[in-house]
C-alpha cells in the first residue's frame, strides 16, 4: 500500500512523515524545507501478530508495510509553477490514497504561508491545486481520446463522454472523488490517474497540549468536513509523534500512557487507511515464520494464497483456517483443532480479518 502525504508548507507534513517512517526528512520552521519527494516505509503495527507468533513458536515475525511519499508543500498557484509542490505531484499518481495534513495549531514561531490558521481555506487551497493539475491531465486525455473517436473507435467515444463529465465536474472546483461514478465508469477513469479521485484521510495536526480537546474548533471543522465527504479524519500532534518516534518501544508506550494516548498516530492512521480502502489483515505461519498480509475485504481464499505466492493460487487445494480470537482462546493450534475451531475451507471461502491460514497447494 502506498500513501501520499500532501498539505500546505509548515502544516507538519514532514514532521509527521518522519514520525511514521523514521526516515529523517529535513524539517524546519520555514516554507519549502521539503525540496524533493521523501519516501519511507513503515511497519503496520498489529498486536495480534506477536501473539500468534508466540503461540506458534515462530522465531521470525514479519509485518505488512505501508510506503509513505511526502512531497513539498503545495501553495496557491502550485499547478502553474508556484512553490515546489507542483514538481512532485506526478509522483503521487501511483498512490492508493492521500493523507492531507491540515494545520490546527497556533505557533507564532512557525510561519503560515497565508498568515492565519484556517483549515477550510487551507484544504480548499490544496484541493484547488490538485484539481487544476487534474484538469491538465484530463485535457490531454480528452485530446487523445477525441482523435481516436473520430476514427470510429466506440471505446474511445465512451472515454470522451466519461472524461468530459469529469472535466465539467472539476471545472466546478470539485474533486473527482465526490462525483458519483458507476464501477465500470470509475475503472475507465482510473486509467487517467487523477489525484482528486484518490480517497482522502484528513489529518488534523494539533498542538501537543490541544490535540485531544473536544473544544478544538479547527479539529471539529475537519471532522465535520470528512464526514460530509465520506472521508476519514485522524487527529494527531505531529510534534508528540516525532518525540515518541525517537524512543524505544517500551519507553514510547510509557510516554503514551502518561499522555493518555491509547494508540500511536501510526496505528490510528493505519486503521483509517484500512477502513477507507476496504482492507483487512490475515496471517500465515510457515516453519519458524509468522507473517501478516494485507488484502481487500471480500477476497477469497485462493486470492489470499496468491498474495503469498502466485504458485499457491494456481495450485490451491485447500486452506486450514482459524480465527485469531479462537486461536488465542484455545492457546495452541492443537487445542484449536480439538475444539473444532480449525476449519478446512475451499478456494471460494471469504477471508475474514484476523484469520490465521495454512494453505495447501500443488506445484
Amino acid at each position: 500500500m502506498q500513501i501520499g502525504i500532501v498539505g500546505l508548507p509548515n502544516a507538519g507534513k514532514s514532521t509527521l512523515f518522519n514520525a511514521l517512517t523514521k526516515a529523517g526528512a529535513e524539517v524546519d520552521d520555514y516554507p519549502f524545507t521539503t525540496v524533493a519527494s521523501n519516501v519511507g516505509v513503515a511497519e503496520v503495527p498489529d498486536d495480534r501478530l506477536n501473539k500468534i507468533a508466540e503461540i506458534a513458536g515462530s522465531k521470525e515475525v514479519i509485518s505488512t508495510h505501508i510506503k509513505f511519499l511526502d512531497v513539498a508543500g503545495l501553495v496557491k498557484g502550485a499547478s502553474k509553477g508556484e512553490g515546489l509542490g507542483n514538481q512532485f505531484l506526478g509522483n503521487l499518481r501511483g498512490t492508493d490514497a492521500l493523507v492531507h495534513v491540515v494545520r490546527c495549531f497556533q505557533n507564532e514561531d512557525i510561519a503560515h504561508v497565508e498568515g492565519k490558521i484556517d483549515p477550510f481555506y487551507d484544504i480548499e487551497t490544496v484541493n484547488l491545486e490538485l484539481i487544476l493539475a487534474d484538469l491538465e491531465v484530463v485535457g490531454r486525455f480528452l485530446e487523445k481520446a477525441r482523435r481516436s473517436a473520430k476514427s470510429g473507435d466506440k471505446k474511445a467515444a465512451e472515454r470522451v463522454e466519461t472524461a468530459q463529465k469529469v472535466e465539467d465536474f472539476l471545472n466546478r472546483g470539485l474533486p473527482a472523488r465526490l462525483l458519483n461514478l458507476e464501477s465500470e465508469t470509475r475503472a475507465l477513469i482510473n486509467e487517467i490517474g487523477l489525484l482528486t479521485l484518490l480517497p482522502v484521510i484528513y489529518v488534523a495536526n494539533a498542538a501537543e497540549n490541544d490535540w485531544d480537546r473536544p473544544g478544538n474548533v479547527f479539529v471539529r471543522q475537519i471532522e465535520e468536513l470528512a464526514a460530509k465527504e465520506g472521508a476519514e479524519a485522524v487527529v494527531v500532534s505531529a510534534k508528540i509523534e516525532s518525540e515518541m518516534a525517537e524512543l524505544e518501544n517500551g519507553e514510547a508506550a510509557e510516554f503514551r500512557r502518561e499522555l493518555g494516548i491509547e494508540k500511536s498516530g501510526l496505528q490510528r492512521l493505519v486503521k483509517a487507511c484500512y477502513k477507507l480502502l476496504g482492507l483487512i489483515t490475515f496471517f500465515t505461519i510457515e516453519s519458524n515464520k509468522c507473517q501478516a498480509w494485507t488484502i481487500a475485504r471480500g477476497a477469497k481464499a485462493a486470492q489470499a494464497a496468491g498474495e503469498v505466492h502466485s504458485d499457491m493460487e494456481r495450485g490451491f487445494i485447500k486452506a486450514e483456517v482459524v480465527s485469531y480470537e479462537d486461536l488465542l482462546g484455545a492457546g495452541s493450534f492443537h487445542k484449536a483443532r480439538e475444539q473444532g475451531h480449525l476449519l478446512i475451507e475451499g478456494r471460494e471461502y471469504v477471508v475474514r480479518d484476523g484469520d490465521v491460514i495454512y494453505f495447501k497447494f500443488s506445484v
